[in-house]
């Protein structure tokens, strides 16, 4: 192999994994430009005050197993929304973390939804779900129209994977964009359910 053949396929090779890291990894920045009203705590984790929070977009489709699903419908609960794919090695990491997590606070006012992104087909992310205990739903989402659906600017799903607790009023307060377990996801979740 020439030089010139090898120059140019190590920079592809770099190419590649840049956009996979960027597509599936840890940590990321805001969408938007000037003040956001949010802030990123010491665990990483970025909240907004309840009078500057952003009312969640229409979250609504199949799901991964062909029902009809409106994140809207559960309005009055804190809901935890996590973006995931069975591609992806940090969701496969975090999976067993939201499947205790779900189960624990399922009669304290929380529902999990999932937004299944990436998947060519539902048949990888049943797969997923049943290996790794999820109960809750997962709307399908393979082109990712769903996390364009957030305004930018605002807690937004930059990356896979990402998680959301929308409060009760159906805005978004919390966001982590990087794999969690379940110390971090409870995090998360314990300031908006002790709101009123």
């Amino acid at each position: 192999m020439s030089t010139r053949s090898r120059a140019v396929l190590l920079t592809a090779a770099a190419a590649a994994a840049a956009l996979a890291l960027s597509a599936c990894g840890k940590g990321g920045v805001s969408g938007g430009g000037g003040d956001t009203h949010f802030v990123t705590g010491k665990n990483g984790i970025d909240t907004v005050a309840a009078a500057k929070r952003a009312t969640a977009p229409d979250l609504s489709g199949k799901t991964i197993d062909g029902k009809t699903l409106d994140v809207a419908d559960y309005k009055g609960k804190v809901v935890v929304i996590n973006v995931w794919g069975s591609w992806c090695g940090p969701c496969r990491s975090e999976a067993k973390y939201f499947a205790k997590v779900s189960k624990e606070y399922a009669d304290k006012g929380v529902q999990f939804v999932g937004i299944n992104t990436r998947d060519t087909s539902t048949t990888p992310a049943v797969n997923f779900e049943k290996e790794h205990g999820v109960e809750y739903p997962s709307l399908y989402d393979p082109t990712g129209k769903l996390m364009l659906r957030f305004e930018k600017g605002t807690l937004n799903p930059q990356i896979v994977p990402s998680t959301l607790v929308i409060d009760r009023h159906g805005k978004v307060a919390a966001r982590a964009l990087e794999a969690l377990d379940d110390t971090g996801l409870v995090e998360m979740i314990k300031p908006v359910l002790a709101e009123k």
